[in-house]
């Protein structure tokens, strides 16, 4: 459930950009990720994770950006933008050795297991699974931006399909591994 949580800033951004605009929208996810840092921050059993502090500085930045730019961008050219983002949160999570999903995982397993080939190399794959999830989203937004012609519910169907695989995955993948 942790992992799911994690995009609630997304989620916050999602209907927000939909009911009162861009800017309120990134400001109002920058808020919701900030607070979510500060609880992971403030709890000793939690530990602060790499895709809340990406998901902070993306929206905070974009916010910034947006509120000194000024001008307008269409709702596809920010989510473009936020699922670059994502991708590069998960990206820089392997190429750092410390796939962002590892984090999530160590707070519902035991500790003796958290430095085994098996736990980690699992971690790789979920984060890997992420990022395609990820990939897929970039590569929707890119069409929906540049072939204007496409119906805008292709990106909505390729969002939640994406993140509901990546999702399911991230929940059978583990339990498979411990039975085999």
């Amino acid at each position: 459930m942790g992992i799911l949580l994690a995009f609630l800033p997304f989620f916050v951004y999602f209907v927000a950009v939909r009911l009162f605009g861009i800017m309120i929208a990134l400001t109002s996810a920058t808020i919701v990720s900030a607070i979510m840092l500060m609880r992971d921050a403030l709890n000793s059993r939690r530990s602060v994770k790499i895709l809340e502090v990406g998901t902070v500085l993306l929206f905070g930045g974009l916010a910034a950006y947006v509120y000194f730019k000024g001008g307008y961008w269409p709702i596809a050219a920010v989510r473009l933008r936020v699922d670059i983002g994502l991708l590069l949160i998960v990206l820089v999570s392997i190429a750092l050795r410390w796939p962002f999903t590892l984090q999530y995982a160590r707070e519902q397993v035991a500790r003796e297991y958290w430095t085994s080939d098996g736990f980690v190399r699992t971690n790789y794959i979920i984060t890997a699974v992420w990022g395609a999830a990820f990939a897929l989203m970039v590569i929707a937004d890119l069409l929906l931006l540049y072939a204007t012609n496409l119906p805008r519910w292709i990106g909505v169907v390729v969002t939640i399909a994406a993140l509901l695989g990546a999702f399911r995955f991230t929940e059978w993948y583990p339990k498979r591994q411990r039975s085999s």
